[in-house]
């Protein structure tokens, strides 16, 4: 059997520049990449247009070729790529309906369940699975989960890092938003049509995500498309415990020393690395040390075959 080229990709978000948990995710996914010796793509995520910077886009860009991280190919954005969601969307038919809920709504439905029964997960509780309420109209659009004991209930994968993962879409997920009530498509849609259109083997990405990867194989087995192989990283935390983000007062990177600040992530990764005296040395030891982590699990041996 003939394996694929492996085929990689960074996806981050325009809503700033980049920091230290995103640099985290972008150095694990290119590292992987090239000690397969595959591709390394990047995607700019900025279909949600209510929480784009301008320029956020180009300064990312920027940033990865400062910190020597070059892409292949072309640069996708997802907002040049509304005609292929909805085609997707239409695709799945029955399996999406209207919800006019609101999050109020939701939230106060879901902490009366929650008090009934601590037993009950906090998910959405399928107030219009049946059909909208009288009155309602629809706000955003969701995706039907199979109910517990049907086909595709329960998701199991293997994670590069994590081993064996398992998720139970009615009682771990519920029904999913396709289509927001502001009229943005949803991340789980968007990342599974570009990431088959894109020819993604391998995500590498980090460990906030991994609730995500369920729904997402199941969306691409309901749209008959391919699973990229997963691999789960540990996310960088505040003083708080709190994954770094720009909601919680992530720093831009500091690029006035660029091999401090690759080093620095590489620190976090477990990377043990030598002392870089350049980005270029520094990439050259840090690849040579992924492959050499791969060779020890065996993955190199299974992804080329």
């Amino acid at each position: 059997m003939i394996e694929k080229p492996y085929i990689g990709r960074f996806a981050p978000s325009p809503t700033g520049p980049l920091h230290a948990g995103s640099l985290v995710a972008a150095m694990a996914s290119y590292l992987d990449a090239k000690a397969h010796g595959g591709l390394w793509l990047v995607r700019i995520e900025d279909i949600d247009e209510a929480r784009t910077v301008p320029g956020a886009d180009q300064h990312i860009l920027q940033t990865l070729g400062q910190l020597g991280m070059h892409w292949d190919g072309e640069v996708v954005w997802q907002s040049q790529r509304k005609a292929l969601y909805q085609q997707a969307f239409s695709e799945l038919g029955k399996h999406v309906y209207a919800c006019g809920c609101t999050r109020r709504e939701i939230a106060d439905s879901i902490t009366r369940i929650a008090n009934e029964s601590d037993a009950i997960p906090m998910i959405y509780p399928g107030t219009c699975r049946n059909g909208l309420p009288p009155g309602r109209t629809a706000r955003s659009f969701r995706l039907r989960v199979p109910e517990p004991g049907q086909i595709n209930e329960e998701i199991i994968f293997e994670d590069g890092n994590l081993g064996t993962c398992r998720q139970h879409l009615a009682i771990e997920s519920g029904d999913f938003v396709l289509k927001r009530a502001d009229g943005f498509w949803a991340y789980q849609l968007t990342v599974v049509v570009d990431d088959a259109l894109q020819q993604v083997t391998h995500v590498v990405r980090g460990a906030d995500l991994l609730d995500s990867t369920a729904r997402q194989i199941y969306l691409q087995r309901l749209l008959g498309l391919p699973t990229p192989q997963y691999l789960h990283v540990p996310v960088v935390v505040n003083a708080l415990g709190e994954k770094l983000s720009k909601q919680t007062g992530a720093r831009e990177l500091d690029m006035n020393d660029p091999v401090t600040t690759l080093s620095d992530a590489a620190r976090f990764l477990e990377l043990p690395l030598p002392v870089a005296k350049s980005v270029d040395g520094f990439w050259e030891s840090a690849i040579h040390v992924w492959r050499d982590r791969l060779n020890q699990t065996g993955e190199i041996n299974q992804t080329k075959g």
